[in-house]
């Protein structure tokens, strides 16, 4: 499947298609999103949202939370805070997450079965780290929207006139909910 994404991406290239997409590293409208990797919203999002290439920064993860204050969705939203212009962020959950009631044991088992050693994860848990806590998912969409919102909103590196606002977004339809 790689090999076919490589060969449309020379024929994109050479056919001078990207020229469609140029536009700078700032966004038009100012906008920071933090989302989920759900494949339903790599369209459907900016669609819902009538929102093109080089409008917002698009920030996805699995659950489209922040379960760190110091991990790589808080550094990319403070770049885009401080060098890149942003002045609002929008949390956007959805309906039918996968990482709702996701089970971290059941996770480590999966990992476990594809090869990863006991030894490599005993190690990680000697050295502090909480795997459980780490890989375990969230009861419910718009708990988690407003707990990522209320991380951002009091994070002590994150700009006070920034707004910051969360929603859940219909995964079939696209309507978006504020919470």
């Amino acid at each position: 499947m790689i090999d076919e994404i490589l060969k449309h991406n020379r024929e994109f290239v050479a056919s001078g298609a990207y020229r469609n997409f140029e536009t700078s590293k700032y966004p038009d409208k100012r906008i920071a999103i933090v989302t989920c990797m759900d494949t339903r919203l790599v369209e459907l999002l900016p669609a819902a949202l009538g929102i093109k290439n080089g409008d917002v920064k698009m920030i996805k993860n699995a659950g489209g939370t922040i379960t760190n204050p110091f991990d790589s969705t808080m550094r990319s939203l403070l770049v885009a805070v401080y060098e890149l212009g942003v002045n609002e962020i929008m949390v956007i959950g959805h309906t039918g997450c996968g990482v709702q009631g996701m089970d971290a044991e059941e996770m480590l088992s999966l990992m476990r079965s594809r090869g990863v050693d006991e030894e490599h994860i005993s190690l990680m848990r000697h050295c502090g780290i909480d795997l459980n806590g780490w890989l375990h998912g969230f009861t419910d969409t718009a708990d988690a929207v407003v707990e990522t919102v209320d991380l951002i909103t009091n994070h002590p590196l994150m700009a006070r006139d920034v707004s910051i606002r969360g929603y859940i977004m219909d995964s079939t339809t696209g309507a978006l909910s504020p919470i």
